[in-house]
């Protein structure tokens, strides 16, 4: 069944354009090459430290998949890891799945 992740960060201060520009630039387009499917990108409006973006995933046995293909990657390990503790709180990392209801939309 279908899920997806909801994902909310900690922005240090001062770093969220610096934040977005990476995400943006970097970080998405890099996991859509691996095959993540992300399905939006937000920065709060009153709180200028919270980011919140979130990914489709088909199954468990995908985003297990995904996951590997990602994070397990040299590229990810040597070149964007590496810089994300200079823009993000690394220890605030709040991830919730999410199931749509029946009548979602988002099915």
């Amino acid at each position: 069944m279908a899920f997806y992740e909801l994902r909310q960060y900690s922005i240090l201060p001062g770093k969220m354009d610096d934040w977005v520009e990476f995400m943006e630039t970097t970080i998405i387009p890099f996991q859509v090459s691996q095959g993540m499917v992300i399905t939006a990108s937000f920065r709060a409006e009153e709180d200028e430290s919270v980011y919140i973006w979130m990914r489709r995933f088909e199954s468990e046995e995908e985003s297990k998949r995904l996951y590997e293909a990602v994070y397990q990657s040299d590229t990810w390990k040597n070149d964007i890891g590496p810089q994300i503790p200079d823009m993000m709180d690394v220890t605030n990392i709040q991830v919730t799945k999410l199931t749509p209801t029946p009548r979602s939309t988002t099915q």
